[in-house]
């Protein structure tokens, strides 16, 4: 049985590189265990989404250089998560 009291990281490779970056425990931890409904194994696929939408989930999950990157480099950046 798993002790409630210890948080658990669904996404440990996805927490530490968000840690890295110098994102927070909380904010790391949250984003790293949101499901991600975006992946190409079911869900909405990147490529049927406005650039806007993918520039407000790339900012979501902390990806730099967002703002400059065209609606291709923001599919490959948010794939690479």
């Amino acid at each position: 049985m798993p002790n409630k009291d210890i948080p658990q990281i669904k996404n440990e490779e996805q927490y530490e590189a968000l840690r890295d970056q110098g994102m927070s425990k909380q904010k790391a931890a949250r984003i790293a265990n949101t499901k991600n409904k975006d992946m190409d194994t079911g869900g909405e696929k990147y490529e049927k989404r406005s650039k806007e939408d993918l520039y407000q989930k790339a900012k979501e999950v902390g990806i730099e250089g967002r703002s400059k990157m065209t609606k291709k480099e923001l599919i490959e950046a948010l794939r690479k998560g």
